[in-house]
């Protein structure tokens, strides 16, 4: 991954298959941050991050002294850290409102990628999880005529949260209907920024494939 140094005092394990590693990976990939990125099966987590971790889960990130294990805080970290380029507005009611999109993606779409994921799941719940994000998803798909990102002109942090559940979706199990053509023009133009390519981990290369 071009976001990985070879010394570093920044540590980051992720999942390499997690949407929620992912969206972290983008923020340092757009921030080019030095970073040891270092690839963690959930189901068998290394002793280190238990002893950093209260909770032993991913993603989690080590810069010096500093251990943060929730995704959405480590990403407002890395901004305020690493300045430029700004992924949060200015002013503090877009920033609020940033931040509530971002709660509202992982209350309404992430829990869903988490039913649809989890093997423990029934047919009936996968079937219902999948159709509620695909409807949502398509709902949206008009806010995409207007912006080129996510209801703004320039890459956010929202962006960062979108983009690895539409790398998925295939892999989810869900195909968008051509009423959506917005929403996948947006998907590709989030897929061809180089900082999105450099985030990819080679299973999330793969998904692709």
């Amino acid at each position: 991954m071009g976001v990985v140094a070879k010394r570093s005092s920044m540590i980051f394990y992720s999942d390499a298959a997690g949407h929620l590693s992912h969206r972290v990976r983008i923020v340092l990939a757009e921030k080019g941050v030095a970073v040891d990125v270092q690839d963690i099966e959930p189901e068998n987590m290394p002793e280190e991050v238990a002893d950093l971790n209260p909770y032993n889960s991913l993603p989690t990130l080590v810069d010096r002294d500093l251990v943060l294990y929730e995704p959405n805080v480590m990403m407002e970290y890395l901004d305020e850290r690493f300045p430029h380029p700004p992924l949060l507005p200015v002013y503090p009611v877009a920033r609020a409102q940033s931040r509530l999109l971002i709660h509202r993606i992982d209350k309404d779409w992430s829990e869903l990628v988490a039913t649809i994921l989890d093997p423990k799941s029934r047919e009936a719940a996968l079937t219902k999880a999948r159709k509620e994000l695909r409807d949502s998803l398509v709902g949206i798909a008009p806010l995409f005529e207007e912006k080129p990102f996510f209801m703004s002109d320039e890459f956010t942090l929202v962006d960062c949260c979108v983009a690895p559940i539409l790398w998925r979706l295939a892999d989810l199990g869900i195909e968008l209907p051509k009423q959506a053509k917005a929403l996948q023009d947006y998907a590709e133009r989030l897929f061809d920024r180089e900082s999105f390519k450099e985030s990819l981990s080679e299973v999330e290369r793969e998904m692709r494939l």
